[in-house]
């Protein structure tokens, strides 16, 4: 595709007002809001307003005068629309880890004359850690993890699994795996089912209701953009509350925890899930930033997600000197998240030398470099010059430098 057409592109695209939102650094063209978002404008006065105002101000009595205490249902209700629920239905609280632990314990003990938990060996680590985690903790005799290739879910279901765990977008590859599908046929064997919804929420349309999910985990600082370790959520379809128990039994998933009984009384909704205090300065983070979804159709989202990550891997594939670049993505469009993914057996070193020059993506092992696509703020353009500077680093063999193979903390 010729410039003028990349360029025309940008000059019809519908979210493309809502960058402006977005304190973007200047010069740098973003790629890695998969793992991070960019920071709101809206975010920055909001803290600064809980900081100055509400904390340094009002005190204690900002748990009533600013709300404080509704912050989590509020969250959690903004968020509803963006992954297919009817309100009521989603909290925003603690982690994405923390979170989980909490659903699958309690998916376990309404499915309790079950105990596999069955995932893919290609799920986010963390998820697996907690199903070991609770394996360990409990027992084999009530909770053992099978894992399986992706391809392979359907085969493996059957009436000795309690809870099949999957995460929508696979967080190395970018496939999407089918919700509705993988759902209905669990559901006829009597399972449970939980999703991840950490490289979806705000990335493609979910529909939790419509697939008739029982649970949702997810997370609030990727394409969400509430901020790093922003606080994640977690969904319950109504069918299930107050029929549910999570083990995190903290004062805030009480029916009344302001009566301070020392026996613990659960509340019959969606309040049961909180543990401990939330986080108001994060959590208002993540308020605010939910606000610049309330006129975003994810319909448009999908469109030019899919628009970006078409151009991106042509433009790849167009270049004789990046050849040796693999698409680790799946090749239908149709069945990837927001984020195109390349094998190379230098991809780490080459991932730092584009970040040297302002590109920022991000690296998986073994040898992925991943590039994640923000339709709210990545322009065609943006994507155009990335791959240019892509070439530019291969050519170069500029990468080969010893401080870009040197491995960092975080990759």
């Amino acid at each position: 595709m010729k410039l003028e057409q990349i360029k025309q592109l940008d000059s019809i695209d519908p979210l493309a007002a809502k960058k402006q939102a977005f304190a973007l650094p200047k010069d740098t063209i973003y790629l890695d809001g998969n793992s991070l978002g960019v920071l709101p404008k809206a975010v920055k006065t909001r803290v600064d307003d809980v900081l100055s105002q509400q904390w340094g101000e009002d005190l204690i009595t900002s748990w009533n005068r600013h709300h404080w205490i509704d912050l989590p249902i509020q969250v959690g209700n903004k968020i509803a629309p963006l992954i297919g629920a009817e309100t009521g239905q989603v909290i925003c609280c603690d982690s994405t880890s923390v979170n989980l632990f909490k659903v699958l314990s309690a998916a376990l003990k309404m499915n309790s004359t079950r105990h596999k938990v069955l995932s893919t060996i290609d799920n986010f680590p963390t998820d697996l850690y907690m199903v070991q985690g609770l394996q360990a903790l409990l027992g084999e005799d009530l909770c053992q993890l099978d894992m399986v290739q992706e391809a392979e879910i359907t085969q493996h279901l059957d009436e000795s699994v309690a809870v099949l765990m999957l995460t929508h977008v696979n967080f190395r590859s970018g496939k999407v795996l089918d919700m509705h599908k993988l759902t209905r046929q669990a559901h006829e064997l009597g399972i449970l089912v939980i999703w991840d919804l950490a490289h979806s929420a705000g990335a493609l349309p979910v529909e939790l209701d419509q697939c008739e999910v029982d649970f949702a985990v997810g997370c609030g600082y990727k394409y969400l953009n509430g901020g790093p370790g922003a606080p994640a959520f977690l969904y319950v379809a109504k069918r299930h509350l107050g029929k549910t128990q999570q083990p995190l039994l903290g004062w805030m998933g009480h029916a009344q925890p302001f009566t301070f009984n020392a026996i613990y009384q659960p509340a019959n909704t969606i309040h049961q899930y909180l543990t401990g205090t939330p986080s108001v300065i994060a959590m208002s983070a993540l308020d605010a930033a939910l606000d610049l979804w309330h006129d975003v159709d994810l319909h448009q989202i999908r469109e030019k997600s899919l628009a970006l990550g078409e151009l991106l891997v042509s433009l790849v594939q167009q270049q004789p000197s990046l050849k040796d670049f693999s698409l680790a993505s799946p090749t239908s469009k149709h069945q990837r998240g927001s984020q195109v993914g390349f094998t190379h057996p230098d991809a780490y070193a080459i991932c730092q030398a584009l970040i040297a020059e302002n590109v920022i993506a991000d690296f998986r092992a073994p040898n992925i470099l991943r590039f994640g696509l923000t339709p709210l703020y990545t322009s065609f353009q943006e994507v155009e010059r990335a791959v240019s500077i892509l070439t530019k680093t291969v050519q170069s063999k500029v990468y080969k430098q010893a401080r870009f193979m040197q491995a960092q903390k975080v990759t």
